[in-house]
């Protein structure tokens, strides 16, 4: 739904703000795109604090595991460190399908080697893996 290229050094989890900023679900008929997904479901990096107020800010189901680090630091300070969030471990086995599209993703040698030097091109290939992804999805004979 979105593809943003950031630095190669960088993780991902600091880009969850720009990428909610880059949303847009189109709407089934007349009306403009939601930018504003109904859940979102990651791993134990986007668990910070920041991700979880910024995502029930904005109306969204966080689907993500609670690290056992903070688990220990919740139950350590005891009443004042709060309930823990919830969880939906149902839910988050459907995340499955996230990781089985990076995994897509590096089946193009150029694209997961990152032979493309210029972000732009990289992106463009990012968005053509994406694009056939669906397209297999989308055809109408088996």
């Amino acid at each position: 739904m979105v593809v943003v290229v950031s630095a190669g050094q960088s993780g991902d989890s600091p880009m969850l703000p720009v990428l909610l900023d880059h949303l847009l679900v189109p709407r089934i008929g007349p009306g403009r795109p939601r930018t504003t997904p109904d859940r979102v479901r990651g791993d134990k990096a986007y668990s910070a604090r920041a991700h979880r107020e910024l995502l029930r800010g904005r109306g969204i189901t966080a689907t993500i595991p609670e690290p056992a680090d903070q688990i220990a630091n919740r139950k350590r300070r005891g009443s004042t460190g709060g309930r823990p969030p919830a969880f939906d471990p149902v839910d988050y086995k459907n995340r499955n399908h996230v990781e089985r599209s990076f995994n897509h993703g590096k089946q193009w040698r150029g694209f997961a080697t990152r032979y493309d030097k210029l972000s732009i091109v990289y992106r463009g290939a990012a968005v053509l893996n994406a694009i056939t992804r669906w397209l297999q999805r989308l055809r109408d004979t088996p």
